[in-house]
């Protein structure tokens, strides 16, 4: 299976490829590839036509990256916040791309390992930098992020190409929201899978897991 799940909990069915024109590249920290099924990279990476997940930690010298960065048809941008950042509304971005297509990397980690990877990396934030101008909450109850703002890997592919489209930047004939549908699926099964646990209906799976005892209320998205 591709969500990397076994066959009863498999994913992939609710995955649907969209091409949207924009090359995302997903570059995923070693602990995030170790969690494959928990994690929503993967399921973005399923998604959107023409990803690609390249696992590292330092890139510098990565033989892949480095043959997208100097590939002249690409345009990279780094999506990382900051007062720099551009978005969708920037003036002028459809003219900067001059027909190139948008190369879009994204670090798939949890936030601390986020910090590493750029401290391991600093010339990724060279790139131009790109993020939202819209703000927004993540639906992913399973899992506490820092701060609110926080959203998942697969939340901010969805978010970007809607306001890509808001703003005329790519096709509006575009439908995002397999990307959210599979999402809102792996959230449900796992809360699932939780309250089962603490019902003694599943074994625990790690030695924390007796620390989380409260039954949790499956949304119904």
């Amino acid at each position: 299976m591709r969500c990397f799940r076994p066959l009863e909990n498999c994913l992939c069915k609710y995955t649907k490829e969209i091409d949207t024109g924009i090359k995302f590249v997903f570059l995923m920290h070693p602990k995030e590839a170790k969690r494959q099924r928990t994690g929503t990279g993967n399921l973005a990476h399923i998604s959107l036509k023409d990803s690609e997940i390249i696992v590292g930690l330092d890139f510098a010298k990565n033989q892949r990256l480095c043959q997208l960065l100097a590939d002249p048809q690409y345009y990279p941008v780094m999506m990382y916040p900051g007062e720099e950042a551009w978005t969708a509304r920037k003036e002028g971005l459809k003219e900067t791309l001059a027909g190139r297509t948008l190369l879009v990397l994204i670090l798939d980690a949890t936030w601390f390992c986020s910090r590493k990877m750029i401290e391991h990396n600093s010339f990724l934030l060279e790139l131009p930098r790109i993020s939202f101008y819209g703000e927004y909450r993540s639906i992913f109850t399973f899992k506490h992020e820092p701060r609110p703002e926080y959203i998942s890997t697969i939340e901010s592919c969805y978010y970007f190409i809607k306001e890509m489209q808001e703003n005329s930047l790519i096709s509006k004939d575009i439908e995002p929201e397999p990307l959210m549908n599979v999402f809102k699926e792996m959230i449900k099964f796992q809360l699932q899978a939780e309250n089962e646990r603490i019902l003694g209906l599943r074994p625990n799976s790690h030695s924390y897991d007796v620390h989380y005892n409260k039954i949790r209320e499956i949304p119904d998205f």
